[in-house]
């Protein structure tokens, strides 16, 4: 999803692990939530935080973002005849987002088998989120268990056009200590360590 982030670094990234893991098809949908701003990854006026996590719900929270990226899904799912939609949200070692909770995503489950004509004709959606109970670490180990290579992948808030990740943000302080924990090697090209 081209949602309006700062960034174009992770849908490169999502392009080249589709095609080296052969998805039958990848599509970046363009919209713009930057039109509606409030949030540090949609708003250029509000800085990304790089002091490190903090209580609450933090500034790169965007508003209603899985909603909307799962109802897109939704809609692709229908009109393909699949069953599940899969995402990486996860609760453990997060940030805090509210539509990254367990309880969010049975919520959307409801509401997808009542809102499609698929689901209303007996085929019913399924959300799954693999990653959801995972520790930072866990993940880790599981992407390389299945041959994703970390450093092919984009996890920070502001990446240079590189794609080299700050080192800063909340996102990177995150991932590296999941590698830290898992006890793995980050190979993730960082700009700077905080």
């Amino acid at each position: 999803m081209d949602y309006g982030q700062r960034h174009g670094a992770e849908l490169e990234a999502a392009k080249r692990v589709a095609r080296r893991f052969g998805a039958a098809a990848h599509r970046v949908v363009r919209l713009d939530l930057a039109q509606f701003g409030g949030s540090a990854l949609t708003d250029r006026a509000i800085d990304v935080p790089v002091q490190g996590l903090a209580g609450g719900i933090p500034a790169t929270y965007v508003p209603a973002r899985n909603t909307i990226l799962l109802s897109l899904a939704l809609a692709w799912a229908e009109v393909l005849g699949a069953r599940h939609i899969f995402l990486g949200a996860n609760a453990v070692d997060y940030s805090g987002y509210p539509d990254c909770r367990p309880e969010f995503l049975r919520a959307f489950e409801a509401m997808a088998n009542l809102a499609t004509k698929a689901a209303v004709e007996g085929a019913r959606i399924e959300i799954r989120a693999p990653l959801m109970d995972l520790s930072k670490a866990d993940i880790v180990r599981l992407a390389l268990e299945l041959g994703v290579a970390p450093a092919e992948t984009v996890t920070c808030y502001q990446p240079d056009t590189e794609g080299r990740a700050c080192g800063l943000c909340d996102a990177c302080r995150i991932r590296r200590a999941g590698f830290e924990a898992a006890g793995v090697t980050d190979s993730t090209r960082y700009i700077r360590i905080s």
